[in-house]
């Protein structure tokens, strides 16, 4: 079975401790839902249109629970929490087996 991932860039972070409500709620809801962090806050070297900006990459075993994962109560309740103005471009998308 493949599995499924979260990609998350985020292009704009003006203010990151204004992240810390959705981080406090997006934790715990990404672990309840099976997710292992991979990528978060590490280096990043862009190329072409890419931006050097935070990326976070989170593992599922597999799409459709990457998928549950975002539609869950808990993970929603997290969304909720991300401040005015915030930008990212989210992605989930599926391994080869």
């Amino acid at each position: 079975m493949a599995k499924g991932y979260w990609v998350s860039v985020y292009p704009v972070i003006s203010d990151p401790e204004a992240l810390s409500d959705y981080n406090a709620l997006a934790g715990p809801a990404v672990q309840a839902g099976g997710g292992r962090v991979l990528s978060n806050f590490g280096r990043v070297i862009a190329h072409e249109a890419g931006i050097a900006e935070r990326v976070v990459l989170v593992e599922f075993d597999s799409f459709e629970q990457a998928a549950a994962a975002y539609e869950s109560e808990a993970y929603q309740k997290a969304l909720v929490a991300l401040p005015d103005g915030f930008e990212r471009d989210f992605r989930i998308v599926e391994g080869i087996g």
